[in-house]
């Protein structure tokens, strides 16, 4: 049956390619896909539960089918859990994917140094002051400051897939650290950190800005080493 299915879960994505469906577009109903590729209720629905798993349709119960979003989430899930398995195991899981971040994070700086607009500036300008208050009256910066500045960083690429695999691998490390793995960061000097990576930027020095990605990352990798 699972070859069945296989088969209808590609006849499916080719429908939506070939019918230029997008998120929220609603699919023929079960008996009109059935019909279609001539498949068993039974095939079709563990076809439509895999493509749902990935995000590529959404089963409304009810309502009927539409296509998904298409997220990154199934990625986000699988990278943090085969890090946390590859941890618990000896391995530098944790560490390869830090390096995969930093990888591409370094490498995009020659794109944005002296490129960002003076709204995104401003915006990071904002969200470094927020952490320095949050390291005063909280003793840390929130995830959802710090996530939002790596955001606001690369927003003006105007690159969604390159937008979105970044933020998988930030979401990826950061539910990793959540289960404990690594020393606390100094608040201060990590709010500090990404101040400089701003003033690289805004200076439109590329050399500045990824070697304060480097340092930034350098910190986060010690801390890691000492735990």
């Amino acid at each position: 049956m699972r070859s069945v299915a296989a088969g209808a879960e590609e006849k499916i994505k080719e429908l939506i390619v070939e019918q230029g469906l997008g998120p929220g577009d609603p699919l023929p109903t079960e008996t009109e896909l059935m019909e279609r590729f001539g498949v068993s209720r039974n095939s079709l629905r563990e076809a439509l539960k895999s493509l749902q798993a990935m995000r590529i349709v959404e089963i409304r119960r009810g309502f009927g089918t539409y296509v998904g979003t298409m997220s990154l989430e199934p990625l986000i899930e699988a990278m943090a859990f085969r890090t946390v398995v590859g941890h618990r195991q000896g391995r530098g899981s944790l560490l390869e994917l830090l390096q995969m971040r930093e990888a591409l994070e370094a490498g995009l700086m020659h794109r944005l140094a002296g490129r960002l607009p003076e709204e995104d500036l401003a915006e990071l300008d904002a969200l470094v002051a927020r952490m320095h208050t949050e390291v005063r009256e909280e003793g840390e910066i929130a995830a959802r400051t710090d996530r939002a500045f790596h955001r606001a960083l690369h927003r003006s690429l105007g690159n969604e897939l390159l937008s979105e695999l970044l933020d998988a691998f930030w979401s990826a490390f950061h539910r990793v650290r959540a289960q404990g793995l690594g020393t606390a960061a100094d608040g201060e000097e990590l709010a500090r950190m990404h101040a400089r990576i701003v003033e690289a930027v805004r200076a439109g020095d590329a050399e500045a800005a990824e070697a304060a990605v480097h340092r930034h990352f350098d910190d986060i990798r010690g801390r890691l080493s000492r735990h």
